[in-house]
């Protein structure tokens, strides 16, 4: 449906028109030199974001009635400005739903859904504590849960930033975890389970992703931390005996999966299990920031064995992609 992506256009020459949607992800009103008002926009799709300029907002092929989070209609001419690539927009409405594929203007997981689902499923299937069992088949049988859960990206900017990035996110723990807990038989395998499938539950009232992804007001006053924890909290209060003790430690795994207070935990982790949740979270967190960083290196055209740009989960520092490096002869 979509007829060109962002993606493909550092392949056009200076001057090529285009016509195309996409996701408004940002709009300012600025002044030229001369003191003349024009639109910058920074316009998205699933490939990635480009700098638009309106020049002549006045236009009447320009509408006035689009904001941040509209997907509108574009057609324009791909320039260059300083060897970076910009779209100048000739005509700009707001699209009709049946214009667009919300997956081609939002990044999308390239696993199966159903197939992530499952693996979800089976890994609960396969729990001796029936508690926890019950508690996790009883969030998840919720309909609005489930289908958020589904859809949900694990993060606006940072890991698996995309549709589906959660239950990814997830699933990848659930993955990591069956590798790691033989090998250390002091952890309870099924409490660990369990934080890794409700750790990041709050973020699906944290964030929106209808039309891309941002914070909702709860998830900017609350946090996904306090969400989860009250979520949680509540299916397992509805539940008969659940024992007092395991409630206190599955909040205990939420509250504290972040690993430090500076990074928002509100408890730092004090029993084995949430220690190696945070120790898995963060490593599969670190490692898809890496992936997603060499794919971005590669689209940007650089060579393999350039660094890629600064890394802001990683301190700032920058990465080598050692495979592709080596592979080069």
């Amino acid at each position: 449906m979509k007829e060109i992506f962002i993606a493909d256009m550092a392949a056009l020459p200076d001057g090529q028109s285009l016509d195309s949607v996409f996701l408004v992800l940002n709009r300012q009103q600025r002044t030229t030199k001369n003191a003349k008002p024009y639109l910058s926009l920074t316009l998205g799709d699933n490939s990635g974001q480009i700098e638009a300029r309106v020049w002549d907002p006045s236009d009447s092929r320009i509408a006035s009635d689009f904001q941040k989070g509209d997907v509108v209609k574009v057609r324009g001419t791909v320039s260059r400005f300083d060897g970076v690539l910009q779209l100048k927009v000739d005509q700009l409405r707001r699209a009709t739903p049946t214009e667009f594929d919300r997956r081609d203007l939002l990044p999308a997981t390239t696993q199966d859904i159903d197939a992530l689902w499952q693996s979800l499923l089976a890994a609960v299937d396969e729990f001796e504590n029936k508690q926890l069992q019950l508690l996790i088949s009883t969030i998840l049988a919720e309909n609005a849960v489930q289908e958020a859960f589904r859809q949900a990206p694990a993060a606006k900017q940072l890991h698996h930033a995309w549709l589906g990035g959660l239950l990814e996110h997830v699933v990848s723990l659930i993955g990591l975890a069956k590798r790691v807990l033989p090998h250390y038989p002091l952890l309870m395998p099924d409490l660990v389970m369990t934080g890794i499938i409700l750790h990041d539950l709050g973020k699906i009232r944290e964030l929106s992703w209808a039309t891309g992804f941002d914070y909702t007001l709860e998830g900017q006053l609350l946090g996904h931390i306090p969400i989860g924890v009250a979520m949680v909290e509540k299916s397992i209060d509805s539940l008969a005996e659940f024992p007092p003790k395991l409630k206190m430690l599955v909040l205990h795994l939420i509250l504290s999966h972040h690993g430090k207070l500076e990074f928002g935990s509100p408890k730092l982790p004090m029993i084995p299990e949430a220690l190696m949740l945070n120790f898995l979270d963060d490593m599969d967190a670190k490692m898809q920031t890496v992936a997603t960083e060499f794919q971005r290196a590669a689209r940007q055209g650089k060579a393999p064995g350039e660094m890629t740009d600064r890394i802001w989960a990683l301190d700032q520092r920058t990465m080598l992609n050692t495979r592709a490096w080596l592979a080069d002869q």
